[in-house]
C-alpha cells in the first residue's frame, strides 16, 4: 500500500506536467492554507481526472472496486490510524459477530498494528480453544493468512479472514521465536467461548491475583465474588493484572470501576472535536465493600483503552479518597489509546470506522497518545536468548569448561540428561498462567510491594491512611528500575 501511495504522487506530480504544462512550486514555497470545502473541490477533482486518465491510458486497470476501496481505507488511516473503511465482507463479519456467538480459532490479537505491517503479533490464545489445541503461542506472529501475506492488509480485513463457517479450516503462516523456518497450521474454526478472568490465591502471601485479558460482564462477575471473598479473609492485598489487555465493553470497564468506589462518581467522558462533552459515564452502584483491600495493578505497553480507563480512573480516586480506595500501578507506561471510533453505515454495503471523540477523565487529564505513567517502574525481564544459554552452560563454570576438573571426595556428578514429563504436555490456560507468573519480574516484584506496604502500615506503625502517605513510604524504600544517584567520594 505505500508502495502504490508513493507512484500515485509520482502520477499526480508528472502526468500534468506533459499534458497541460503545469509549473511545480519550489519545496520551500509558502502555499496558502485551504478551507475543507475548497480542497475538497479542488481534490475531488484531481482524483476524478486521475481516474479518467487510468481509465484511458493505464495498460490495464482490473479491478477499479478494489482500487477505490484502499484509496478511501488510505484516506481515513492518513486522518488517523484507528479509522478506516470497512468493505462489505469485513463490516458483515463485525455486524455477525456482535450476536455473541462467532466462529474463529481463539486467538486474542494485537488491534493495534498499522497496515503496512507485514505480520500481526499474537498477544494470547483463549483458553480451550482451536488455537490452543493446535499449540499456537502467545507472541507468534501471523505473516500469511490462507496464503495472502499480510503487508498492506488492515487488522479488520485479517480478522475477517481468520473467521469465518463453523467446521471449515484456515491456514496460518506463523513467524516464531527460536523457529528458522515458517511454521503453518491448518486450524479448524468453531465456536469460542471467551474466558476473560483467571484468578489465584497466593497461598504464602495472602493475596489475592487476578488476570483481566478483556472486558466482559463475565469478567464483573468473576471479580464480584474475588471482592467479597477478599473483604471476608482480610486478604493483604489485590493484584488485578491488565497487561496485555486491549480493552473491550467500555461499560464494563465503569461497572467494574463501580465495585471499589461510590455510587455516581465520575469515571470518564468524551469530547467532540469542538472540545464538548458528547457523553459522560459515571458508577451505578453501591461499591462492594467499605475500606477495600490495596489494588495493586499491572500494566505495560498492550494495556490499552478501557483498561486504561480502568487503571486511570480507579488512581485518580484514589488519589481524592474515594471509598478509602489504595491504588498503585505497577509495570511500564501504558499505551495511550483514549480515542473513540463509531462504525457508521455507507453506500455500497461499507461503513466507516471514524475516530470522533477522546476519552477524558474527571481531572480533565487524558490517556491519548500519552498513556498512563505507573507509580512503580519496573520493565519486564525475558528469558536469556538460546546464545546466551549456550555461553552460560559452556562457560564461566569450572565443571563446564573442561573435562578433567578436580572432584572432591562424596562428589556425584549431576545428572544433566533432560527428561520428558508433563511439562511438555500441551498446558491450559491455568497451567501456562501459574508457570508463566514463576518466571514474572513484574508480578514478582508487585508482590514484594504488597508486602512493603503491609510491613509499614501494621509494623512500623506508619501513617499510611492515603494514598500520598503509602507513595511516599514505599519510594522511600523501594528501587525498582528508577536511577541511582552517586556521588564520588575523594
Amino acid at each position: 500500500m505505500k508502495k502504490m501511495l508513493i507512484y500515485t504522487v509520482y502520477i499526480f506530480c508528472i502526468i500534468p506536467a506533459f499534458a497541460h504544462a503545469y509549473t511545480i512550486p519550489a519545496k520551500d514555497s509558502a502555499k496558502p492554507k485551504q478551507d475543507f470545502e475548497t480542497s475538497f473541490y479542488n481534490w475531488s477533482h484531481t482524483f476524478a481526472e486521475t481516474i479518467n486518465l487510468a481509465k484511458q491510458r493505464h495498460y490495464r486497470v482490473e479491478d477499479l472496486e478494489d482500487c477505490m476501496i484502499k484509496a478511501i481505507d488510505s484516506f481515513l488511516n492518513n486522518l488517523d490510524k484507528h479509522s478506516a473503511l470497512l468493505d462489505p465482507k469485513t463490516y458483515k463479519m463485525i455486524l455477525d459477530s456482535t450476536s455473541g456467538e462467532f466462529y474463529g480459532i481463539g486467538v486474542v490479537i494485537d488491534n493495534t498494528r498499522q497496515p503496512k505491517d507485514k505480520h500481526l503479533t499474537i498477544i494470547d490464545v483463549v483458553p480451550g480453544g482451536p488455537a490452543e489445541k493446535a499449540e499456537l503461542r502467545p507472541m507468534d506472529k501471523i505473516v500469511e493468512i490462507d496464503g495472502k501475506p499480510l503487508d498492506g492488509m488492515t487488522t479488520d480485513e485479517a480478522t475477517a479472514r481468520i473467521k469465518g463457517p463453523r467446521d471449515t479450516k484456515v491456514q496460518l503462516k506463523i513467524m516464531r521465536e527460536k523457529n528458522q523456518n515458517l511454521l503453518i497450521f491448518d486450524i479448524k474454526r468453531d465456536l469460542i467461548n471467551e474466558q476473560n478472568t483467571l484468578s489465584f490465591y497466593l497461598d504464602d502471601q495472602n493475596i489475592c491475583y487476578l488476570l483481566l485479558n478483556s472486558f466482559s460482564e463475565n469478567a464483573l462477575k468473576q471479580l464480584s465474588s474475588l471482592i467479597e471473598l477478599s473483604s471476608k479473609k482480610g486478604h493483604k492485598a489485590l493484584i488485578l493484572d491488565l497487561r496485555n489487555n486491549l480493552g473491550g465493553l467500555l461499560v464494563a470497564a465503569i461497572d467494574i470501576a463501580g465495585l471499589f468506589l461510590e455510587k455516581g462518581t465520575h469515571i470518564v467522558s468524551s469530547r467532540n472535536k469542538d472540545n464538548k462533552e458528547t457523553d459522560k459515564y459515571a458508577t451505578r452502584r453501591d461499591p462492594l465493600v467499605k475500606n477495600p483491600p490495596p489494588i495493586f495493578i499491572l500494566i505495560n505497553n498492550y494495556t490499552a483503552s478501557a483498561a486504561e480507563i480502568l487503571a486511570g480512573s480507579l488512581r485518580i480516586h484514589s488519589d481524592a479518597g474515594n471509598n478509602n480506595l489504595q491504588v498503585f500501578l505497577v509495570g511500564s507506561e501504558s499505551h495511550g489509546k483514549g480515542t473513540v471510533q463509531e462504525v457508521i453505515p455507507i453506500s455500497n454495503n461499507c461503513a466507516l470506522k471514524l475516530t470522533t471523540s477522546i476519552y477524558y477523565f474527571s481531572n480533565d487529564t487524558t490517556i491519548q497518545a500519552c498513556g498512563l505513567q505507573p507509580d512503580f517502574v519496573i520493565e519486564r525481564m525475558y528469558p536469556p536468548t538460546e546464545q546466551v544459554e549456550w555461553f552460560t552452560k559452556h562457560y564461566g563454570h569450572e565443571a563446564s569448561e573442561s573435562s578433567n576438573y578436580l572432584k572432591p571426595h562424596g562428589y556425584e556428578e549431576k545428572d544433566k540428561k533432560e527428561e520428558k514429563s508433563e511439562a511438555d504436555a500441551i498446558k491450559n490456560w491455568a497451567e501456562r498462567a501459574k508457570e508463566n507468573l514463576q518466571l514474572d519480574n513484574q508480578f514478582r516484584e508487585t508482590i514484594n510491594l504488597v508486602n512493603l506496604f503491609y510491613l509499614g502500615k501494621t509494623m512500623c506503625k506508619i501513617p499510611m491512611k492515603t494514598r500520598k502517605e503509602s507513595l511516599e513510604f514505599m519510594r522511600k524504600h523501594y528501587l525498582g528500575d528508577t536511577k541511582i544517584r552517586f556521588t564520588e567520594i575523594k
